[in-house]
């Protein structure tokens, strides 16, 4: 006797890319190969958000490779990881919504786990790093950004700077974010728990980076993150 187990219903997977040419096959592969078995209508979205390198091309290819399921929305310019993740949100159809980064730090083969606990109620599933795998300064800086974070915004969430996140699309679609850089994380989560909505966390790995360089933690990005940190902390904590 064939025993039949039940698939996730609906799914929309997206990476926001930006020069990760060399990840992106390797890690579209991944979730094809995933989702094919755990979800039964699902579409994956590569946010191509003004790259320079062949990532163009290379979605090009993986578009023949895989079909109309896969979709790319290319920004003729950079509008930064808040702008990327904001297209990719607003070309989501699925019931969910999941993203992690084109850079392969995060591996597809553990979607399955949130979607394991997307129970009713539930509006965000999100990873929390298990251990963090990158050099000694961005750890540093990172932890240090997601405590100052977690205080400053009032934020329950362990892991404000793990992103890989399963989020469902009605409780988004009324959350109108507007950041632009990499702050629209802590937007993102903050208005997710004012939602009311019901929030779980699971443990995920976290690699290291073989390709490219991190965009967030260049000295001009840090002062532009800053900036729109303190006047999303005015306007969602002293305002609200």
């Amino acid at each position: 006797m064939t025993v039949s187990i039940a698939k996730f219903p609906s799914l929309s997977a997206f990476f926001p890319a930006y020069n990760d040419a060399p990840s992106l096959p390797g890690l579209i592969g991944k979730t094809f190969a995933v989702l094919r078995e755990h979800v039964a209508d699902f579409e994956v979205i590569v946010v191509n958000d003004g790259s320079h390198d062949r990532t163009g091309e290379v979605l090009a290819e993986l578009q023949r490779e895989h079909g109309p399921q896969l979709r790319v929305v290319t920004h003729a310019q950079n509008r930064g990881y808040g702008g990327a993740l904001r297209s990719g949100f607003a070309a989501a159809t699925r019931e969910w919504v999941f993203y992690t980064d084109g850079d392969g730090q995060y591996d597809p083969c553990e979607i399955p786990a949130l979607l394991a606990l997307a129970r009713p109620g539930i509006g965000l599933v999100n990873g929390y790093k298990l251990e963090r795998r990158d050099p000694a300064h961005r750890i540093w800086i990172g932890s240090t950004y997601n405590f100052c974070a977690r205080l400053l915004f009032r934020i329950r969430l362990r892991d404000i700077d793990c992103d890989y996140r399963l989020i469902r699309r009605e409780v988004l679609e009324k959350l109108h974010l507007g950041c632009t850089s990499g702050t629209i994380c802590v937007e993102l989560v903050r208005k997710l728990e004012l939602s009311g909505c019901g929030v779980a966390e699971t443990g995920v790995h976290h690699y290291p980076r073989l390709h490219g360089h991190s965009q967030f933690f260049r000295l001009r990005s840090l002062a532009a993150t800053f900036m729109q940190l303190l006047r999303l902390w005015v306007r969602l904590v002293i305002l609200r």
